[in-house]
């Protein structure tokens, strides 16, 4: 059954597929603090759990290209699936907002204080300068430098989103091999991105001794950085299966939100990198 654009709104039959992604979740959780407290079993949860999970995400993603191909969704449903892109990426800013808030308050706040006449009874020799790992670590780190693979990084995500961008112009004009260039330059820039922050933490733990025991910054640092490497991976993931996608011919100029939800999903990412780079590297 195709909808028109004037048809009762879609509803898809019940699904299995929550309650199995629910479970899977459930499941790493419970196998990450089992394995985090030093039970083995804990990490075969853990894989069981993420297993279920891909099978949830092939399983239904797959139901919903299925629909969407079939045309069973207009444009009421495409509003809908606007509405959810939003608010997803809208709870994205505000996690990473909590930690930006965690940096902003440990260098404004906590760091200056530490550094002050109460605190030299506890801490006489505590410099209570940024960067820092606190008061009580005798760790001796050196802090990443903006001017080597972090700017570097940079450069690729913002030439990442002028490529997908290009993509998405061609899509709109039905430039069927315009797109995939584009999409595949995207995602090579997204790899090339992760394989220099691989490379970068290699570079911190060996050579700076910066770790994430490292105190407070160690441990903002590569909770910022770390989480934003995930979500480049999960952007260069839905940008694989939108290229696949549009391989096959899926997608037109009028009928393609599966598309623009990645492309607002990766200059998302590419915004929070940017506040990385200047608050966390450069400052």
């Amino acid at each position: 059954m195709v909808l028109s654009n004037t048809a009762k709104y879609f509803v898809p039959e019940p699904s299995h597929w929550p309650i199995v992604g629910s479970v899977s979740l459930f499941s790493m959780a419970l196998g990450a603090t089992i394995w985090f407290n030093g039970i083995g079993i804990g990490g075969w949860v853990l894989l069981i759990g993420f297993l279920g999970l891909v099978s949830m995400m092939f399983g239904w993603f797959g139901n919903v290209i299925r629909e969407s191909e079939g045309g069973m969704y207009n444009k009421r449903v495409d509003v809908s699936f606007r509405w959810g892109m939003s608010w997803f990426i809208f709870s994205e800013v505000m996690f990473f907002g909590a930690f930006f808030g965690a940096l902003y308050w440990a260098r404004a706040h906590s760091v200056p204080d530490l550094g002050g006449i109460e605190s030299k009874l506890l801490w006489p020799d505590y410099g209570a300068e940024w960067p820092t790992a606190g008061p009580g670590f005798d760790t001796q780190f050196t802090p990443m430098s903006a001017w080597g693979i972090p700017a570097l990084n940079t450069l690729l995500l913002l030439t990442s989103g002028v490529t997908v961008t290009w993509a998405h112009h061609a899509l709109k004009e039905n430039n069927r091999s315009q797109l995939i260039l584009g999409l595949f330059l995207t995602v090579a820039l997204g790899a090339t991105f992760l394989g220099f922050q691989i490379y970068e933490y290699m570079h911190a733990y060996s050579d700076l001794n910066l770790k994430l025991t490292s105190g407070i910054f160690g441990s903002t640092f590569f909770m910022l950085t770390g989480f934003h490497g995930f979500h480049v991976t999960v952007g260069a993931i839905m940008l694989t299966v939108i290229l696949i996608r549009s391989i096959k011919g899926h997608f037109g100029p009028e009928h393609h939100f599966a598309f623009e939800a990645a492309a607002w999903y990766w200059h998302f990412v590419d915004v929070v990198w940017l506040g990385l780079f200047v608050v966390v590297y450069w400052l």
